[in-house]
């Protein structure tokens, strides 16, 4: 099922292609976005976009907010039905955005072989790790790929000053503010919880007259109560957690610690810290867990 989030950054990619593959520095003299829908499988890619350049061939962006075993072969099988369908080459961009969506099958190619024989498919694709991205890159970089700038490599520090340049390139450039405040909302969620993105865009303009915002606050008012309860439960599960793991496991990275604090359901830090004594390291309870 597509989360909060889905409909509204493949949107951004309808909009202005052209702002993704300078982000991915893809030379192009005219872009077109085409029909993702491949139907051969009943499958159907993030986005394809048709490229004119020297020699024409076709951008496969993928956003991915989790980790699944399988997501490389289904790339692979996009990639390949796509060149099949339009006859021509298809270079794969995976967008990774938190670090709960990389694992193995991010770090290496996918490879089919008999054992014992030379590989018969091998299926090479970029990724981009968005929380390890300079948030400049992002800032100054084309509209359409602005919202994703609280997830690159920001702190909570740097995070107001992200938004207020954010905002002012907003009012002077988009025909469209509220579209680009709601994109930018759904996107924070991966990574902040509702308080602290409330928090962060109260007050802007564009955020307050985005329908989509306002249907989000009125349901946050309805729960907030509730919500903060679990978040106050929540926060003391990761604080056990750590304090068991670090005696079990070792001290947690800068990255297990940025894997942890962006986990605020309450069930799913229960479930890791029931595996404690079953793992030998963060690695392996975050991969499993």
């Amino acid at each position: 099922m597509p989360k909060p989030y889905d409909n509204s950054a493949k949107q951004l990619v309808d909009e202005q292609p052209q702002d993704w593959l300078r982000l991915f520095g893809i030379e192009f003299d005219s872009v077109e976005i085409i029909d993702a829908d491949l139907s051969t499988v009943i499958a159907t890619a993030d986005k394809l976009i048709r490229v004119q350049a020297k020699q024409p061939f076709i951008a496969h962006i993928e956003l991915q907010a989790s980790y699944e075993n399988e997501m490389a072969e289904r790339f692979m099988v996009y990639n390949v039905l796509a060149s099949h369908r339009t006859k021509l080459p298809v270079r794969t961009v995976v967008v990774l955005l938190r670090p709960e969506a990389d694992g193995r099958v991010m770090r290496e190619p996918f490879i089919r072989q008999f054992e014992g024989e030379e590989p018969y498919h091998q299926f090479h694709f970029r990724v981009v790790r968005l929380w390890q991205e300079p948030a400049e890159k992002y800032l100054e970089g084309g509209l359409g790929t602005l919202p994703l700038a609280p997830l690159s490599a920001v702190t909570a520090k740097e995070l107001p000053d992200v938004i207020h340049r954010m905002a002012k390139r907003i009012e002077s450039e988009s025909q469209d503010p509220s579209r680009m405040w709601t994109a930018t909302y759904l996107l924070m969620g991966l990574r902040y919880t509702q308080s602290e993105t409330r928090r962060i865009l109260r007050g802007v303009r564009g955020m307050k007259e985005s329908s989509t915002y306002q249907a989000i606050w009125e349901e946050g008012k309805t729960v907030g109560l509730l919500e903060g309860r679990q978040e106050g439960k929540a926060e003391e599960a990761l604080r056990l957690l750590l304090l068991f793991g670090s005696k079990r496991l070792g001290e947690p990275s800068e990255r297990v610690l940025s894997s942890l604090h962006s986990i605020t359901s309450l069930e799913r830090l229960e479930k890791l810290a029931g595996r404690l004594m079953e793992v030998e390291s963060w690695s392996e309870l975050l991969a499993e867990g």
